[in-house]
């Protein structure tokens, strides 16, 4: 069999074996009781004891404690500000950090690989700098898939939260305290601000299980990571401090971040003409360029000629 035909297969079945490692690492399973109504309604659906599944799930929970103490260094400093890079990003279990250090061994490993099997199979240049290039990829792409995976669900939560706000102050105002009125927002706007929705859970459960208010409240404002969310959790725990209404530090929070993001739009719609300029010269303004003066060149030519 030739090189040609070989390096291509291997290359696809590298890239679907790794891309099906990280999806299963970060695959949200169901809960136990949704997964047991699900049995009852259909027998059939119960997964066996021997199942392929559960050995590739507890392979790659064996596996990824042994991959990720490569890039740990045990620094708890480091631990933290991973562990809230990866909380911002929406992964807040309790072996994330574990499992994204496995994927970075893991990508790193997958992009030395292909660097030295496209180093050795191009003649041109040094073979060396391919191993180099495309481990330095595979090491940094986890890192810049979570930036922009951090970055978007921040967005997400600036722009959901106004509307959170104005259905808990309403919640609020009508005798709901402030336990009940996250967890009937958590409830009702579960489609159109899912985001906020599942912080505000994971809040109404620490409380329940009896964590005081002020540290759920703190720790909400450094999950998210969002600047308002965490100035609405200071507030509200100097609301709870001094006894102030909670309601009107509600109200005050929604008002100045609907102003906040009705000027972000309005500088967005600012922006539109200065971002004008650049289709118009590239694909509009040429076109009208060769309409216009198209006709009058041609005369001109032929005058040139005849002449």
């Amino acid at each position: 069999m030739s090189a040609e035909f070989v390096i291509p297969i291997s290359i696809f079945a590298a890239v679907t074996c790794g891309v099906w490692a990280i999806i299963s690492m970060f695959a949200k399973k169901p809960s136990r009781a949704v997964e047991r109504l699900r049995e009852i309604h259909d027998p059939r659906s119960r997964p066996m004891a021997d199942s392929s599944s559960d050995k590739t799930n507890s392979i790659l929970d064996k596996a990824a404690p042994t991959l990720s103490k490569a890039l740990d260094s045990g620094n708890e400093e480091e631990q933290s500000k991973l562990k809230i890079r990866l909380a911002n990003a929406g992964y807040s279990h309790e072996h994330a950090s574990r499992n994204f250090l496995a994927i970075k061994v893991v990508s790193f490993v997958l992009g030395l690989v292909f660097g030295g099997v496209y180093g050795v199979a191009s003649s041109a240049g040094n073979p060396w700098m391919a191993w180099v290039i495309g481990a330095g990829i595979g090491f940094y792409m986890p890192e810049l898939i979570l930036t922009l995976m951090k970055m978007s669900r921040q967005t997400k939560l600036f722009l959901q939260m106004p509307d959170a706000l104005d259905l808990l102050v309403v919640c609020v105002e009508a005798g709901l305290g402030l336990d009940a009125a996250m967890r009937r927002v958590s409830e009702k706007l579960t489609n159109a601000a899912p985001e906020v929705c599942q912080e505000l859970a994971t809040a109404n459960m620490q409380l329940q299980m009896g964590k005081p208010r002020r540290q759920v409240l703190h720790d909400l404002g450094i999950r998210t990571g969002v600047d308002d969310m965490r100035a609405l959790a200071a507030i509200l725990i100097q609301a709870d401090r001094f006894g102030s209404s909670i309601a009107q530090a509600l109200r005050v929070q929604s008002d100045s971040m609907r102003v906040k993001r009705r000027q972000m739009a309005e500088e967005k719609a600012q922006q539109t003409a200065v971002k004008m300029i650049f289709p118009l010269v590239l694909f509009i303004f040429p076109g009208i360029f060769v309409v216009l003066v198209g006709p009058a060149g041609i005369q001109l030519m032929e005058n040139l000629i005849n002449k």
